[in-house]
């Protein structure tokens, strides 16, 4: 099989695309998605400072490299959740990365806010692991990116697609009001890009391959038996099938999104303990938290 720009060997073949290529145009092609994406959602403007949310994996490590080498300012930002088996060897693999490519990197331990990993916090308030984790994600990410133009996550095509396929197949019209690759800075939050929403998992792998960009490749013990991953599969039996479906499913999304009902958004207020945004009472998630664990005492008043 041969590349189709330079009539070279291919390593690599895109079926949506009818399109074979080559280690270094496949690498242009990447890049140039990556371009696309920005454009068309204006996510980004050149003098931008960009925070990354980095995990370890792939996909978010593969989006740091693409906006350095695009010429962005960024400066990643890993949160320590202190999962066991899980945390220590991503962590590692986002400082490896940050210090050969010398770029700036934040990190926030959650034993060194909580004293707890997030297992433990879990455990004690009888919540799920994983929808403590998205309030941590957020809470402690927004914090980060305070004097950043925008906030980058590595979402590829298939998390969203899975995203979109979940909340139309229950109808649930506020989630798909908010779903799209740019949310604006409002109310003290930071703006919310995704980059890689042009591009399927199995290209940002291929891109972390031909970069060497190595990353952490074990699912969080956590995610086992996650709806996300049961979309994901069904979504990609749908596209061996009829290729394609994905990008076209997700785009014609995007065209009638507006049609969704976009409830008033209550103005937050500051934490009355951190001074965090929030509508949740006069104090945050994070903080209540920390309260119901008994590391602080709710403030009176």
């Amino acid at each position: 099989m041969k590349c189709r720009i330079c009539k070279g060997e291919a390593e690599i073949y895109l079926p949506q695309y009818h399109l074979a290529l080559c280690r270094e145009h496949f690498l242009e092609f990447f890049l140039k998605r990556v371009k696309k994406a920005i454009k068309d959602f204006k996510m980004l403007s050149k003098g931008d400072r960009v925070l990354v949310a980095v995990s370890g994996g792939k996909d978010s490590l593969a989006l740091w490299d693409a906006l350095d080498l695009l010429g962005y300012e960024t400066t990643g930002f890993f949160l320590d959740l202190g999962i066991e088996g899980a945390s220590a060897k991503a962590r590692a693999k986002v400082e490896e990365f940050a210090s050969r490519r010398e770029l700036p990197l934040k990190i926030v331990s959650l034993k060194e806010e909580f004293g707890l990993p997030l297992g433990e916090v879990a455990k004690r308030l009888r919540e799920p692991a994983c929808k403590l984790c998205g309030r941590l994600k957020r809470y402690y990410m927004d914090r980060a990116a305070q004097g950043f133009s925008a906030v980058a996550t590595g979402h590829n095509l298939d998390d969203e697609v899975a995203f979109l396929f979940g909340n139309v197949l229950h109808w649930k019209e506020e989630y798909l009001s908010h779903q799209f690759p740019v949310l604006p800075a409002e109310f003290g939050f930071s703006k919310k890009v995704k980059p890689l929403v042009y591009l399927s998992e199995r290209e940002t792998a291929a891109y972390a391959f031909m970069r060497g960009i190595d990353h952490h490749v074990e699912r969080c013990p956590f995610s086992q038996g996650a709806t996300s991953i049961f979309y994901k599969n069904i979504m990609r039996q749908i596209e061996l099938r009829m290729t394609g479906t994905r990008l076209s499913f997700l785009k014609g999304f995007y065209k009638i999104r507006d049609r969704f009902r976009n409830p008033v958004k209550e103005k937050p207020q500051p934490c009355k303990v951190c001074g965090y945004p929030t509508t949740a009472g006069g104090i945050c998630s994070v903080c209540r938290m920390k309260i119901r664990l008994g590391l602080m005492e709710e403030p009176s008043g």
